[in-house]
Formats: C-alpha cells, structure tokens, sequence
C-alpha cells in the first residue's frame, strides 16, 4: 500500500495583542513592519492579510522573492 505524501504548506505566522484602549494588533513577524489595528481582532486580521500581501507582492516586483513565497509554485514549459 502506498502513503500519501502531504507537502506542508508554507505560513506567516500572525501574532495578536490587546491594546490598553481595547484595539487589537495583528503582527506578522517574519514581515518586518507588516502590521495592522482593527476594532475586533477579526478587523487586525483582514488589514494585516491585506498589508502582507501588498508587502510580499512589492518584494517580489523589486527581485526579492522570499523562499515561503517561491515554494507555492512549480515551474515547467508549456506543451505546444
């Protein structure tokens, strides 16, 4: 019988903080700077899903892929 193989997918940890006035902070700390307030701490982390991913996506655009990033795709040459 044969085993499946589950790859493990790559993640952003996603840190979360009580303010003192009751705001919640998202912080992914892989990310320097990506953070984000929110009412709720479902509100932090929408914005801080929002911002890492603008935040990856402006790496990526100036050649700084990170390698979490690199192993979500596979490369190969179309067939003609």
């Amino acid at each position: 019988m044969k085993k499946k193989v589950t790859k493990k997918i790559p993640s952003f940890l996603i840190e979360f903080e009580r303010e003192t006035d009751r705001r919640w902070i998202a912080d992914v700390p892989k990310l320097p700077g990506v953070m984000a307030y929110g009412k709720t701490k479902e509100e932090a982390k929408q914005k801080v899903f929002a911002i890492a991913l603008r935040t990856l996506a402006d790496k990526i655009e100036h050649g700084k892929t990170p390698s979490l990033i690199a192993r979500l795709f596979k490369y190969e040459m179309a067939r003609g």
